[in-house]
């Protein structure tokens, strides 16, 4: 049996990258609202918006998560298919409000 070190190296680095309890929080929160902005994100999860932008520049950088200008906001949703499908098995109730 030939093991592809390169998938498994992948799957786990996306995992490290939402394992982080805000990170998990914001993509649950895109999941449900099909995408947001970081105000929003600000308002619901109570943290400063210089933590917010950190959070998501993780996930740009992983690839899970992709931003559209539109005016002077940038509106984020989830860019990896196997981010939503993980999320559906982690929270089976469904998406959380954010």
């Amino acid at each position: 049996m030939h093991i592809d070190t390169a998938q498994y190296n992948e799957t786990a680095e996306l995992l490290k990258v939402i394992a982080h309890p805000v990170r998990l929080c914001i993509v649950r929160g895109l999941w449900q609202g099909g995408g947001c902005n970081v105000s929003h994100m600000q308002d619901c999860l109570d943290i400063p918006q210089s933590t917010i932008s950190q959070h998501l520049q993780k996930l740009r950088a992983a690839g899970i998560i992709q931003g559209k200008r539109s005016g002077l906001e940038v509106h984020y949703s989830i860019r990896d298919s196997r981010v939503t499908a993980l999320l559906q098995v982690l929270f089976p109730e469904g998406p959380a409000e954010m």
